[in-house]
């Protein structure tokens, strides 16, 4: 739940690195969440126009929104790639599962040991 509460905390945070742990994490609790709103409208009858759209589940998805893309983006970072990879979904998905890059790189201190980090000594001349 932390990890969950971190990314949000980091609302539109789209600098730095995001290790797996923390993409992961809030993304099973993104399906957890979802899951429980969907019984919730099933049983509730929460819903909107000829297709039956769940209220809650829309309201959910478009406050996670920018969050989502937020974490999506700082862990293609982690692994030194640009944000913009998450628009190839199966080689983001092959990203997303790989460790990241030990040490600093071009988009700031590893989120795994940030204290191994001297920033002095990266910065370019």
């Amino acid at each position: 739940m932390n990890w969950y509460l971190k990314v949000l905390r980091n609302y539109a945070n789209f600098d730095g690195r995001a290790r797996r742990s923390e993409y992961w994490y809030f993304f099973l609790f993104n399906v957890i969440i979802s899951i429980v709103l969907e019984i919730v409208v099933v049983f509730s009858g929460l819903t909107v126009g000829d297709e039956e759209i769940g209220i809650l589940g829309t309201i959910y998805s478009l406050a996670i929104f920018i969050p989502s893309l937020a974490v999506g983006i700082r862990r293609m970072h982690d692994v030194g790639k640009s944000g913009w990879f998450i628009l190839i979904p199966l080689y983001n998905l092959y990203l997303a599962v790989q460790d990241g890059e030990v040490g600093y790189n071009q988009y700031g201190p590893d989120p795994k040991r940030p204290e191994e980090v001297d920033i002095a000594d990266h910065l370019v001349e």
